[in-house]
């Protein structure tokens, strides 16, 4: 799966070709992060073609708006002669690696890279702190840049959080700083990352309706090492054995942190449970319940976020800088979408967990909740089998509705499993307003609804955005 090039070999060579600004550079996809990327490029005064399979109408408008920069269009298709001699191709994230375009390209010897790898070339001056993970990377980054706004920097959240970096290079004014939320699709072309530090949040299968299997997701993530030098900075949970089986051996300055154990020695930020601290770099910095977000796995992406802040600069450990963090933390809210209340009426929370697109994600969900939880399930189905929700589900669930492509996938998991102990439904071919209605039925005052699906939305909807955006509606109809 992708260019053989050494990571090293490849970003050198893309930016040879940025530098030599020679021939046509080519975008595939015109979704947010491919336009970005063609704006920037034909804003560095290079030949661009665009295009896209879709016909959609945002597509045809991303197409107009590209054709009066002057980019080359084609929509509905993509020439793959033109892509075979393009000086480089850009892909978005949503193009599998074995697309019809990127192998024609890749046949020709042309280096295929992220959005995010043009954007930081072109950008040398930029700082940024680069989080992946499998659970925990978007609250963190989000969070990362609230700090570091908080210390009077100028700062943007960028990359799979929604904002492409390319967006920033457009500016009148780029922010010098940027906290980069990184998928495993968007470090497998980007082989020139260099982050002031970097953070591995989680580690567990995911995405294996794309990958052969874990091995390859890992070692996807695993290129966020990829350029580690002895004076690299590194920050990761101390809390997962798969997390330190990968970054066994690779060189830097490693800052750990945990919620689960408090050792001085071993880790630079964790939770004290006695006290009710959260410590980082050998002291207490602030109460947890000062954190407004719930659960150890929000506390844990706090601890994440402050201690990669304050490792990027040594002015951001001094007493003011500490104090102006703690201070902080207090005012961050909780993103959309992420164990987000939509609603609580008549004792009936109504809870937006639609992020949760892999089984990890509905696990932490489930761990957080202190009530009894009508908990949907579904969506489409992801390689994981949902066996590891049947704990947490015999503790806090009251009912489970399968819904969606995956439904049977999930009846054939948890059914005998939670035989006698929690019902499990399937509804079959039920619209999703069919599946709240059959919640609200079940649900009762001192109950949740908890949409946690554990799968991706594109059997019924776009994005997962859609699909919490849909559950907030109908929950204010419902409720």
């Amino acid at each position: 799966m992708g260019d053989a090039r050494l990571p090293q070999e490849l970003a050198s060579l893309v930016a040879r070709r940025l530098a030599e600004r020679r021939g046509e550079f080519a975008v595939v996809g015109m979704a947010r992060s491919g336009v970005a990327a063609a704006r920037l490029l034909r804003a560095a005064g290079l030949s661009v073609y665009v295009s896209d399979a879709s016909q959609n109408d945002a597509v045809r408008a991303a197409a107009v708006l590209l054709d009066r920069e002057g980019a080359s269009v084609d929509v509905g298709t993509h020439n793959l002669m033109r892509l075979a001699h393009a000086s480089l191709v850009v892909i978005s994230p949503g193009v599998p690696p074995n697309a019809p375009s990127v192998r024609a390209a890749q046949a020709a010897g042309v280096p295929v890279v992220s959005e995010v790898e043009i954007a930081l070339r072109l950008q040398p001056a930029l700082r940024y702190v680069a989080i992946t993970g499998t659970n925990g990377k978007t609250t963190t980054t989000a969070l990362t840049a609230h700090l570091l706004r908080a210390l009077g920097h100028d700062a943007a959240e960028v990359g799979n959080i929604g904002t492409p970096v390319s967006e920033l290079a457009l500016r009148k004014v780029p922010p010098p700083w940027a906290a980069l939320e990184i998928s495993s699709f968007q470090l497998h072309d980007t082989p020139g990352l260099m982050p002031d530090v970097g953070v591995l949040t989680t580690l567990s299968p995911d995405h294996l309706d794309r990958y052969d299997g874990v091995e390859a997701y890992y070692a996807d993530k695993r290129r966020l090492f990829a350029n580690a030098t002895a004076m690299s900075h590194w920050v990761i949970t101390a809390d997962n054995v798969d997390v330190a089986a990968m970054v066994h051996g690779i060189p830097g300055q490693f800052h750990r942190f945990s919620t689960e154990r408090s050792d001085l020695t071993a880790h630079d930020a964790w939770f004290d449970r006695a006290s009710g601290m959260l410590h980082v770099l050998g002291a207490p910095l602030v109460a947890r319940d000062r954190f407004a977000l719930p659960g150890d796995h929000n506390a844990a992406n706090a601890l994440a976020a402050l201690l990669a802040v304050m490792v990027a600069d040594p002015v951001h450990t001094t007493p003011a800088s500490r104090a102006a963090l703690a201070e902080a933390l207090g005012t961050f809210q909780a993103l959309p979408h992420r164990l987000e209340p939509v609603l609580d009426r008549d004792g009936l929370l109504w809870m937006n967990d639609s992020k949760a697109t892999n089984v990890a994600s509905t696990l932490v969900a489930l761990r957080s909740m202190t009530r009894p939880a009508v908990v949907l399930l579904g969506g489409r189905h992801k390689g994981e089998p949902y066996t590891a929700l049947v704990p947490e589900l015999r503790r806090t669930a009251k009912a489970v509705l399968a819904y969606g492509e995956a439904a049977s996938r999930i009846i054939a998991d948890l059914e005998e499993p939670l035989r006698g102990t929690v019902p499990v439904e399937r509804l079959v071919g039920a619209s999703f307003v069919e599946v709240m209605q059959r919640a609200r039925t079940l649900a009762q005052s001192g109950d949740v609804i908890l949409l946690s699906p554990a799968c991706s939305s594109y059997d019924m909807f776009p994005n997962y955005e859609e699909r919490g955006k849909h559950f907030g509606q109908m929950a204010h109809a419902l409720g």
